[in-house]
């Protein structure tokens, strides 16, 4: 009679997917982060929009500078109107928020691929394939 697998090991080979299943558990934690921080961004040029109106558009604009970060410059401060670079603005941050995006699910389905892999490596050598008897 060929020797089975005792639970223990089948116990271990469960938890080698568990881990697998805990990689995708926490992949979903980064895969919103570019779309979160283009949704903030977009609020930002929203409110730049909102003021361009106001008399006292100067004061505004520059309080929320920081909150533009890098492009405060091109769209406070560029050539053309508020509205075309806010516009150019939005443009620019879609394309990069696409690129972003494609490359957190890359780095995403890569950690999983080599989580399974190693999980069912893990698996195998606690079942003992490939172990030759007696």
């Amino acid at each position: 009679m060929a020797d089975r697998p005792s639970g223990g090991a089948a116990g271990f080979l469960a938890m080698a997917f568990v881990i697998v299943g805990l990689a995708g558990v926490f992949a979903t934690y980064a895969a919103p982060v570019p779309l979160a921080r283009a949704i903030r961004e977009e609020v930002v040029l929203d409110e730049v929009l909102a003021v361009s109106g106001k008399p006292d558009r100067a004061a505004e604009l520059a309080r929320l500078r920081p909150a533009l970060g890098t492009p405060a410059a091109s769209v406070l401060e560029g050539p053309g109107t508020l509205e075309a670079r806010v516009a150019a603005e939005r443009a620019r941050l879609t394309a990069h928020v696409e690129a972003e995006q494609a490359a957190v699910g890359a780095r995403l389905r890569l950690l999983i691929i080599v989580a399974t892999i190693a999980a069912g490596i893990f698996g195998l050598a606690m079942l003992g394939v490939g172990r030759r008897g007696p």
